[in-house]
């Protein structure tokens, strides 16, 4: 099936298209490299999981090949187990020592180019993986589909994108490969079990199968999914032969051998967690795989066992033994049966909080044809082609492939980064699609061919001769003689051009899709943030946690002189990577949820409550940006409280057009709570106190009167607060029935209430990047803040100080006294930060000034 013949000009023809086709997947991947010019290499990566990858390779690179399972160098205080394997970590690591990286450009520089490779050795597969289920036509359709194709499978191996995504589909595609030779070249062999002679190539078979599966899963233990695509087309397909009366053994011997390799191999490998969490190496697989086996083995007896009587005794018992063996495992084992409901979960399920994680949300019809446009058609064609072949014969590469193309899609739908697995599934049924429709209308092309050269040398032997008519007789005296040269089906024909125009479609519209992503740069990142970043790493204090060692965690503890850095988990590897120092949460999603998470402390709205976090997570810095106090707000919000999200901090109003037919356009306004909030206080208005000004008196009608998700704008008008807050009282004492008033505002600065100062939070540094500019405001794009004690001074009123920022922005800090004191972060004298006082504090209306030392502000002392 496989073999390769070198003296076929077609073989040659093959590998220079499957060539073709890697070279350009490739150069669609690498277009970011060719066009970055002097870029800085880093500015190239992305800015989540590929920051720690490379992070991973450093530490590898510097510790002799020595893979870490414990990082203290994120999710301070606790530090992080690292759950996914190293597979991928090695292989970059190779490719680094192979070229002699050393620095950390070099590394990057040849780091980003793994994925990409990845993405071209899986084009390779795809071409074998296309044979075995059609032919040679097949395998090229599946590897030009598979170069193309556009979405995660794209974008997780775009130049840049630095991550293990790419090799989950590799390997999971290399055991699928394996796994469909098996079934087809040892579906009708005869085995006698007792005779190993006889399964001698189904068992070594099953052990290349065995390797392939421990390659996937050395590199994420999400390839646990693949067996349980092996154990449902396994019912399914012992379904099946038992009422054709086909042999089974070669599934007995796959399957037990394929699994016993998979627990020797991770036996060896170790488990690098307590418990039996499917999601990381623990002794869970272990049983998950002889479950697979044992279960196998079941199918098998009981096949045997009903040989002979009528067929419907089978799937009938099938079904009371499911029942009986959950029963007794979620009696029995109960946690091991919990686990396995809770992986399930976890990978099929969704949750509020996973629609915040941008790859983790459920997939949308839009998104779906965005990614796959015209493939998704040639996808159903390929199902129903599988169906029709599955029907008429006994197929069980096509029952694999369709079980595989199931189990993937439903994935997706509820997690979209899986388009990255889909994405060869739809290669493939597209490609067979494409190639059963040509093979189905092949002779009606070659009639229509032939009938046209025909008629086309007819009419010239007419024109030369002048003896049309005996020709035309003889013409149709060799049809009926040749029922070969009759006249094509068109409806046939129709079929091919339309599958012809569909694949050049789907490859057109995705190359076009894919070229315009990476040439667009989509990775390019964030330079306030890495500007803030590299400046953390060069103007703070250092944690006394080494980058590049290893530590083992059971000894590990954190010195007196570490502290953590505070900002939302989107950022946390970017802190550990640029600046090497320690984020409390991390892109993983740890450190985010719970009472001393991130999210509880930004959406806080009590300053007591938000130091509190902080000392217990042991933080010094705070990061905050634009987005957190925007866009990602909502996020921030849904982790803090499931049910209500963002509902009581802000509302979103739909404002009616100035014509009937014009619709709605809607609008984001923010409610009195926001501006309480830690992150608004920080990065809105630096920590210091705000005075509420003008709002927006709002009356809406809600879905009881205009039966639309949103409220809708009846009327508008911005006012002084005061007065909007009491005409708003006013109108809820007796409104129209569906109808309130509100107050809101439409401004990140301008509070619907007074918000009080922050006592405990100064300044430090500033990106340069403006994102809010007025007459009296300018907020940049990134900011860090240092959490400190605050100096004391005895008074009363409102105490201020001019400040000066490292971009140039002033703004003066203002705070009202509490029971007859001010507790104020920022030093007049001693500050070696950028951010700095332009003169001495003083009590407005008072004339009283206070310096105040740096070591009054770190300590905590009194001034007077």
């Amino acid at each position: 099936m496989l073999q390769l013949d070198l003296h076929s000009r077609r073989n040659w023809m093959i590998a220079g298209l499957v060539a073709f086709f890697v070279i350009f997947a490739v150069w669609l991947r690498i277009l970011p490299m060719l066009s970055m010019g002097h870029t800085d290499i880093l500015s190239m990566v992305g800015s989540d999981d590929p920051l720690y990858n490379l992070r991973q390779v450093e530490q590898l690179l510097a510790n002799h090949f020595v893979y870490t399972w414990f990082d203290p160098m994120t999710q301070y205080p606790v530090g992080s187990t690292v759950y996914w394997g190293p597979l991928f970590i090695y292989i970059s690591g190779f490719a680094c020592w192979i070229a002699g990286a050393t620095t950390r450009p070099e590394i990057i520089g040849v780091c980003l180019l793994v994925p990409v490779a990845m993405a071209g050795v899986t084009v390779i597969l795809m071409y074998f993986v296309g044979k075995i289920c059609g032919d040679w036509k097949t395998g090229l359709l599946a590897a030009g589909f598979t170069a193309v194709v556009s979405g995660q499978f794209f974008y997780r191996s775009l130049y840049g994108y630095f991550d293990h995504h790419i090799g989950e589909v590799l390997f999971s595609t290399l055991f699928c490969l394996v796994y469909l030779y098996i079934l087809i070249s040892e579906k009708d062999r005869k085995i006698d079990l007792k005779n190993i002679a006889k399964w001698k190539r189904t068992a070594l078979l099953s052990v290349l199968a065995g390797i392939a599966y421990l390659l996937g899963l050395f590199l994420m233990p999400t390839m646990i999914v693949f067996a349980l695509i092996v154990v449902l087309f396994t019912v399914i397909q012992f379904v099946i032969s038992v009422y054709r009366d086909k042999p089974t053994e070669y599934l007995l011997v796959a399957n037990t051998i394929i699994f016993a390799v998979a627990i020797i191999g991770l036996m060896l490998f170790g488990f690098k967690s307590a418990g039996l969490d499917l999601a990381s190496y623990s002794v869970g697989h272990v049983y998950a795989y002889l479950a697979v086996i044992v279960g196998t083995v079941v199918l098998y007896l009981l096949a045997r066992y009903l040989k002979g009587k009528p067929k419907y005794y089978y799937p009938l018992s099938l079904i009371g033994l499911a029942v009986i063996c959950t029963a007794i495992l979620s009696v029995a084992g109960p946690q091991f049966f919990n686990q396995l409901i809770n992986a399930a979960v976890q990978f099929f399920g969704q949750a509020p909080v996973t629609n915040t994680v941008q790859e983790a949300r459920g997939w949308s019809i839009a998104a779906a044809w965005t990614t796959f446009n015209y493939g998704l058609i040639l996808m159903v064609g390929g199902i129903l082609v599988i169906l029709y072949s599955v029907y008429r014969e006994d197929r069980p590469h096509e029952i694999f492939t369709l079980v595989w193309s199931a189990i993937i899609f439903y994935s997706t739908c509820q997690h979209i980064r899986y388009e990255y697995y889909l994405a060869v599934n739809v290669a493939l049924l597209s490609a067979l699609c494409v190639s059963f429709v040509y093979e189905w209308g092949r002779e009606d092309i070659r009639r229509l061919l032939a009938g046209v050269t025909s008629r086309a040398g007819l009419d010239e032997k007419t024109n030369k001769t002048g003896e049309p008519a005996a020709k035309r007789k003889k013409q149709k005296k060799l049809q009926k003689q040749d029922p070969g040269s009759a006249s094509p089906r068109f409806f046939v024909l129709a079929l091919v051009v339309v599958a012809a125009g569909l694949g050049i479609l789907f490859v057109y519209t995705s190359a076009t899709y894919s070229y315009v992503n990476a040439s667009g740069n989509p990775l390019i990142m964030n330079q306030d943030w890495k500007e803030s970043l590299l400046w953390m790493a060069n103007n703070t204090p250092a944690t006394g946690v080494d980058y590049y060692t290893i530590y083992d965690k059971s000894t590990f503890v954190y010195p007196n002189s570490s502290y953590g850095v505070m900002s939302w988990w989107d950022y946390g590897h970017m802190i550990t990577y640029i600046a090497q120092r320690i984020p409390n949460a991390n892109p993983f999603q740890a450190g985010v949820s719970g009472p001393n998470g991130a999210a509880a402390y930004f959406m806080a709205t009590d300053e007591s409550t938000a130091d509190t976090i902080l000392d217990h997570d042991g933080t010094r810095y705070v990061v905050t940006d634009i987005e957190m106090d925007t866009g990602k707000f909502w996020a921030m919000a849904t982790w803090f409280n499931t049910t209500a999200a963002a509902e009581q901090y802000q509302m979103t109003v739909l404002i009616p057009g100035q014509t009937a037919s014009s619709g709605y356009q809607s609008a984001m306004l923010n409610e009195a709570p926001y501006y309480d909030t830690m992150i608004s206080r920080l990065h809105n208005f630096d920590g210091s106190m705000a005075t509420a000004t003008t709002a927006y008196y709002v009356e809406y009608a809600d879905q009881s009167v205009t039966y639309v998700s949103y409220p809708v704008l009846s009327d508008a008008e911005a006012m002084n607060v005061s007065a909007a807050t009491a005409r708003a009282a006013q109108y809820n004492q007796n409104p129209p029935a569906g109808y309130h008033a509100t107050v809101l505002s439409s401004s990140l600065v301008l509070p619907i209430t007074d918000v009080p100062a922050l006592q405990h939070y100064r300044l430090v540094h500033e990106s340069p990047t403006s994102e809010l500019t007025t007459n009296t405001t300018d907020v940049k794009y990134v900011k860090v803040f240092e959490y400190v004690k605050g100096a004391h001074i005895k008074g009363s009123g409102i105490i201020d100080i001019p400040l000066v920022t490292n971009t140039g922005r002033n703004f003066t800090y203002r705070q009202q006294s509490v029971n007859g004191e001010f507790i104020v972060p920022y030093s007049t004298t001693g500050n070696t930060y950028d951010v700095k006082a332009t003169g001495k504090y003083q009590i407005e209306g008072t004339g009283m000034t206070f310096d105040v030392p740096e070591s009054a502000v770190m300590q905590g002392l009194t001034i007077n």
